[in-house]
Order: structure tokens, then sequence, then C-alpha cells
């Protein structure tokens, strides 16, 4: 029985055989050997990726248009990435455990460009931990400044940036009006704490309410103005809405630079508060000196705060920060509370920084002060 199905099984094996042989035997050996690379044709279109056509099911030919898609960016779009990393414990009146904690916050920005001056930016942020207690497990996330959203995809501002005049005008919705601002500050802070507009967060580092115009203007001789406001999305520049207004004037040269600015803030019907900061920076051989001053006023009660940072630039392979800030503006009757930093910066490669800190917030009273050691680790990709 086996023997009488090889027998039928065979003739077919042959057939099949028999079509791939013959074909063997037509090819030209000889013109393969004569190839060579002159007759080839190569051109900046070989390697573009193919144009695929919409696959339609069975009777849809026809319903819609043939569409090409290449699967990246327009030409004139860009994406960047960074991601940073601290791991760190607190010790104090906040934090009693000295738990060691860990926390991240990732941005994603999206840039095109339409006619090759304007810019359409979006800016997305990815945090860690949303802890509710506030403690342990957010301090490191809170002094770094980091958004605390879960680990979702939150948009942190859409902007469209174009060129009006010789000015830069910028409009977008949760966005800061010192978009625009030069500011003065040469220091580049460790800690949310001490602010890299030099502890002149309301006025030279203004931020926004919702939607949001700023305009700037770059003199050759040095000279900047810049200004802006900002209105909550839900009343823009109505009585029922809550308005921010600002603007800037700032002077720069190669190592010296000094900035001001004036905001006002409709924070509630009755209670306006007015804001003035000043900073400015000087840069020698061995490091640079930045300072900040900023007052407020509301309802006829004055408060004020300041900076003073060190930045030494080469230091071994990287960079030294020193710094002291009120944490707050105070009232001359009120007691200042400090917040002293130091960190070290270095980078390991053109993508990778890491920065070890340590820093001290003074508590109030009898609470012990808050002592953190934390290192950063900044990727950008």
């Amino acid at each position: 029985m086996k023997l009488f199905k090889s027998l039928l099984v065979a003739p077919a094996t042959l057939g099949l055989l028999a079509p791939i042989t013959a074909s063997a035997t037509e090819v030209n050996f000889k013109a393969i050997s004569n190839y060579s690379y002159e007759n080839s044709e190569i051109d900046v279109n070989t390697f573009k990726t193919s144009t695929q056509e919409n696959i339609l099911l069975s009777g849809g030919e026809g319903l819609v248009e043939t569409a090409t898609y290449d699967g990246g960016f327009s030409e004139t779009t860009t994406a960047s990435f960074s991601l940073d990393t601290v791991i760190g414990a607190v010790d104090g009146g906040n934090d009693s455990t000295e738990a060691v904690t860990f926390d991240y916050q990732m941005n994603i920005g999206l840039s095109t460009s339409f006619t090759g001056e304007d810019s359409l930016d979006v800016t997305i942020d990815v945090g860690g931990t949303s802890d509710a207690s506030g403690t342990v497990a957010t301090e490191a996330a809170t002094i770094m400044g980091y958004q605390a959203t879960g680990g979702k995809m939150v948009v942190d501002g859409i902007t469209y940036t174009f060129p009006l005049g010789g000015a830069t005008v910028l409009v977008g919705d949760t966005t800061d009006i010192s978009s625009t601002f030069t500011g003065a500050c040469a220091y580049s802070a460790f800690t949310d704490s001490t602010p890299d507009d030099c502890g002149t967060g309301n006025s030279l580092g203004v931020g926004g309410k919702g939607v949001t115009a700023s305009i700037g203007y770059a003199f050759d001789s040095g000279f900047s103005l810049a200004g802006g406001v900002s209105s909550t999305k839900s009343a823009i520049m109505t009585k029922e809405g809550t308005d921010m207004y600002g603007i800037e004037a700032a002077y720069t040269a190669d190592n010296y630079g000094v900035a001001v600015a004036y905001v006002t803030d409709d924070k509630a019907a009755a209670a306006e508060t007015t804001f003035w900061g000043v900073n400015g920076f000087y840069s020698f051989d061995l490091a640079s000196i930045s300072v900040g001053v900023e007052t407020e006023e509301t309802s006829g009660v004055d408060k004020s705060g300041y900076f003073v940072g060190l930045s030494f630039p080469e230091v071994g392979p990287g960079s030294v920060g020193l710094a002291l800030a009120t944490q707050q503006n105070y009232k001359d009757s009120e007691e200042e509370l400090l917040i002293y930093e130091a960190s070290y910066s270095y980078p390991i490669n053109d993508g990778m920084t890491i920065t070890p800190g340590v820093y001290i917030k003074e508590a109030s009273g009898t609470t012990d002060d808050d002592t953190g050691v934390l290192v950063k680790t900044s990727f950008s990709f």
C-alpha cells in the first residue's frame, strides 16, 4: 500500500520541479558577469519611502482620494525630548522618616513653522507621583518644581510666535507673559525655590492665567522692551474674569546686564496686587554674580524678597552654583525664612548631565529646618 502511494506522489513532484529546472537553464550567466556599477542609476529619490495607497474593502474603490503618508513629520516640524530624574532624602520639619524617594519629569516639545519665521509650539509634561500627602513622596518633586501628573500626559502650553515689524509677538494658552522678557540673571537654579529668574518670579518671571499675548522688541544697542497681558479663559479682558499685565525693560552687555519689570494682577475684584522686580548679573574671570529684589503691594500692605547667587562655570569637568534667597516675599514685621543651596553640575556627554546638590530650607519657630540631599540626572534627546 505504501509503495502504491509513493508511485502516485513521484510524478506529481517531478511535475513541480520541471518548470523550475527549465527556468534555471534560461538564465544568462554571461550577462550577469558583464554587469558593473557603471550600468546602475542611483539618485536622491532611490531610497525614499514608497507611496502607500489606501486599501479599501471590495466595492469601496473611488470613494476616497488616494493618499500618501511617509510615516514622519513634515519638513518644518521638529520634536525635542528631555527627562529629569531626582533621587534623594529630606530630613526636617516636614519629614521625620528620612525616606529616600524617587521622582521624574519628562517634557516633550513639538515645534513647526509655516513661513520660516514663525513657530507653533506645543509642550507636553509627564510627571511622576501624585501622592496627596504632600510630605515624603512629593518633597523631592516639589522642591525641584516638577508637575505631578501621576504619569499622565498634560499639555503645559500652546504658543504661536511670529515677527511683526521687527518685534516678536507671542500668543498662546497656558503660557507666560514673561516668555518675551529678556531678564538679566546668569544663575541656573538647582531647586525651584531659588528660580532661574533670580528670585523675581512674580515680576520678571511672571506667569499667566490662561490666554496670553506678549510682545518684545530688541534694539541693536542691547536694550529691549517687552509687555503682555494674560486673562482667565472663562472671561477674557472683562470684569467677570481676572487679568494680569506686565512690562519689562532690560539692558544686556557681554559681561553684565540689568532688567526691571512691573506687573499688576487683579487676583480678586477688591484686592489688586502690584509687583516690582529688578535683577542683574556681572561676570568676571572666575565666576558670575547674580542678584534679584522684588516688592509687592496689596491693599496698602508691602512685602519684599531678595536673592543672591554665585556661578563658577569651570570647576573641573563641570560647574558650581551657590545661592541664598528668601522663600517668598515678607512684610517687615514677619520673620524672613531663607533657603540655601549648593550644587555641582557636570555633563557625562552631550545628552546626559548629572547634578548632585544639597539645600537647607529654614522653618519658623521651633520646627527643624528641612535639609535635602538630591541627585538630579537630566537627559535630552
